[in-house]
This record gives structure tokens, sequence and C-alpha cells, in this order.
């Protein structure tokens, strides 16, 4: 199913139970709604599922210019209003989770209750290897810039950049890598103090995307927190080891 908003066709999906508690499923950057199947299949019964793509992810239209995370807010909310869904629960991985957490932090949206699967929203510490990969290729752009190597240089930018890249980024058209870099320079932790709802995180032991670290410093930082660890997992610890996670799930629900 589509939806039109500001004149994008955004792809999106309704399941479950349609008497059942609302909830908003948000995707990581680069999935899809798809990601969470495995979640409304086991809540079902008790949930009435609505989850939307992102533009540029599954079905839905790619945005004309790089958007910042208040773009993407604003998109959810107005889908929220378009669907006619009042305060559902907030599902977020990922970038979802970046999402959950902004509008939930400036009170744009006032949830009964989130959830922060993996979530991204802090600016992660980058280790010696990862700074000197950047400043290499910082001194490899500069000089592949200049006016006059750059009529011979060919396509060498474009070669170091997919070198030093993350897989995010060189996967990505150019609008959606303008798009992560806004997004991965975006820390949020200032306002998460401000999120007053019983908040549940689920995250993988191993999850080296958005590490350990950051879910034990989230925690602290909203109020009424509580992190479940699930061991031997990564960055999609809920598809990892759903039976688990599905349990965590519906005792919060």
């Amino acid at each position: 199913m589509f939806l039109t908003i500001d004149g994008l066709n955004i792809e999106y999906k309704e399941a479950g139970n349609p008497n059942g508690v609302p909830v908003l499923l948000l995707h990581g950057w680069g999935s899809s709604f798809d990601v969470y199947n495995g979640i409304i299949r086991a809540l079902s019964d008790k949930c009435h599922f609505f989850a939307l793509n992102f533009p540029g992810c599954g079905k839905s239209d790619c945005m004309k210019s790089a958007w910042s995370l208040d773009d993407y807010c604003c998109l959810v909310l107005k889908f929220l209003s378009e669907m006619k869904i009042e305060n559902p629960i907030l599902i977020g991985h990922s970038h979802g989770g970046r999402v959950t957490l902004k509008m939930t932090a400036d009170k744009m949206i006032s949830p009964p209750k989130i959830v922060l699967l993996d979530s991204a929203g802090l600016i992660p510490k980058k280790t010696a290897k990862q700074k000197m990969k950047a400043r290499n290729f910082k001194a490899i752009k500069k000089v592949l810039s200049l006016p006059v190597i750059n009529k011979v240089s060919g396509g060498l930018l474009e070669k170091a950049r997919n070198h030093y890249g993350s897989a995010d980024y060189n996967s990505a058209p150019p609008v959606l890598r303008q798009t992560l870099v806004s997004l991965v320079n975006t820390d949020i932790r200032d306002i998460l103090p401000n999120i007053s709802c019983p908040s549940l995180l689920i995250w993988g032991e191993n999850d080296t995307a958005t590490p350990l670290s950051d879910a034990r410093i989230i925690e602290s930082l909203i109020p009424d927190a509580g992190l479940c660890v699930i061991k031997g997992t990564g960055h999609f610890s809920f598809c990892e080891k759903p039976y688990e996670a599905h349990a965590i799930l519906r005792s919060f629900l």
C-alpha cells in the first residue's frame, strides 16, 4: 500500500489485530519494514501494527535533496495524521530508534511506551584506526579535488570514496549519502532526559554498528528505561534470536 506525503509515494503496511494496541514500527538505515515480519507474526494477536518505509527504502520514493533528522520526524508525524493513528507505541531499530528518540524527547508525540532495538542516536567515538582512515581520505580528497588534477584523475576520487567509506555509505545514491552524513553527525543525548514514558532497550551483546556502550548511555539518560541484552547477537539482535526478543516484547507491551 502507498500513501503520498509531500509529493513522495511512501510504502506502508498495516497488520495484526485491529482492536489491539496501536504500534508503529520504524526500520533502520537501508532496511525496510520487512525486518519486522517476525515481530508482527508473534504479536499480531495483541497489537495493531503500522509500518512505513522511509524514502529510498523498499518501494518508497527517494527524496530529491538531503534530509535531516527533523525531516524524518516530520514524515512520521504526517503519516500518523494521514492514517489517523493516535498515541501508538513506537518501536524503532537503529535509525528508526534515532527517529523515535528525537520525536519523543522533543515532545512531537506522546507515546505510552517506546522500544529501542539496537538504536542509533549517539555519535560514536572513533577508534585510532577510524581516525587515521578519515584523515587519509580527507587528504586524498583535497589533492584529487584540485582543478588541475581533477581534470585528469578520472574516477580516482570515487574509488577512494569506495575504499574509505562505510558499506552503508558506498551503497547509497548521492542524496542518501549526504543524508547519512548528516544523520551520523547528529547527537541527541542532551535531550534524552526529556523522555518520560517507559522505555525498553533491546540490544545485541556484540553489536558493532551501535555498540552496547551506547545502550548503557541511553539507558542512564532516560529516567524510566530498562536494558535487555541478548547474548551472542549483533546489530539485528531481535532477528538473530527472535524467540527471546519476542518474549521480552510481549512482556513489555
